[in-house]
């Protein structure tokens, strides 16, 4: 495996679900440190809560349960935690790693917890999808799936980790290195999606078109607001 990034150069593996969404969101959040929080995000913290335990293990007969596992991918240049890692028993060597304390070969199963409802587009997935290129890179072995749950429906979906969705993760990570070395963010034009964004306030989308970064927005905006008194 060739080390594409150094450990000086890692990203969180969390932005690319922003970066899926809107370029100029991640910039906000991962660049210009910018942050609000809505109902969805809010709710979205108490959903990782409840699977946020670190350093427990559970043994469910042919399963094992990790929480809170780290991740980390120096070939993508991202690092960061998986909700859950199931770690399934197999029979051939070829197929799983062996893990200190328990007998046998496992193979490792990304689920990542969502608040809501299965989204249209492909944040989520690609999310996944970056976790099990980190696993696949820390265990030398290739996964082929992985599971979403959502807390509205109760629902946990199969996820096929297919060449395009794999391409589109290392798409979206190297567009996310790229403007972080570049520390540019983005314009935007607004569209019925930033209404679900939390950043809405901030962003100023309709204003955006404006070659100019949010802080230097409100800077010109205390200037002015100086000036006038």
């Amino acid at each position: 495996m060739i080390r594409m990034y150094s450990e000086e150069e890692l990203l969180a593996l969390s932005g690319i679900q922003h970066m899926a969404f809107c370029p100029r969101q991640w910039a906000l959040i991962h660049i210009e440190c910018v942050w609000a929080e809505n109902v969805r995000t809010i709710e979205g913290k108490l959903m990782h809560v409840k699977s946020d335990n670190p350093f427990i293990q559970e043994s469910r007969g042919s399963v094992i349960v990790a929480r809170s596992v780290p991740l980390v991918s120096y070939r993508i240049g991202l690092y960061g935690v998986a909700d859950v890692v199931e770690f399934n028993r197999v029979n051939s060597s070829d197929e799983g790693v062996a893990l200190k304390g328990f007998d046998g070969v496992w193979t490792p199963h990304p689920v990542e917890y969502k608040r809501g409802k299965p989204k249209p587009d492909e944040r989520d997935i690609v999310q996944l999808c970056a976790q099990a290129i980190c696993l696949e890179e820390m265990y030398g072995i290739r996964l082929e799936n992985g599971s979403l749950y959502y807390g509205e429906t109760r629902h946990r979906e199969l996820i096929e980790f297919k060449d395009d969705i794999r391409e589109k993760v290392e798409e979206l990570s190297h567009k996310m290195h790229q403007l972080f070395a570049e520390g540019r963010t983005p314009g935007s034009k607004y569209s019925k999606h930033c209404k679900l964004c939390s950043l809405v306030g901030l962003c100023m989308p309709k204003l955006s078109e404006r070659k100019t970064t949010t802080k230097q927005y409100i800077r010109k905006a205390l200037y002015e607001d100086d000036c006038t008194k």
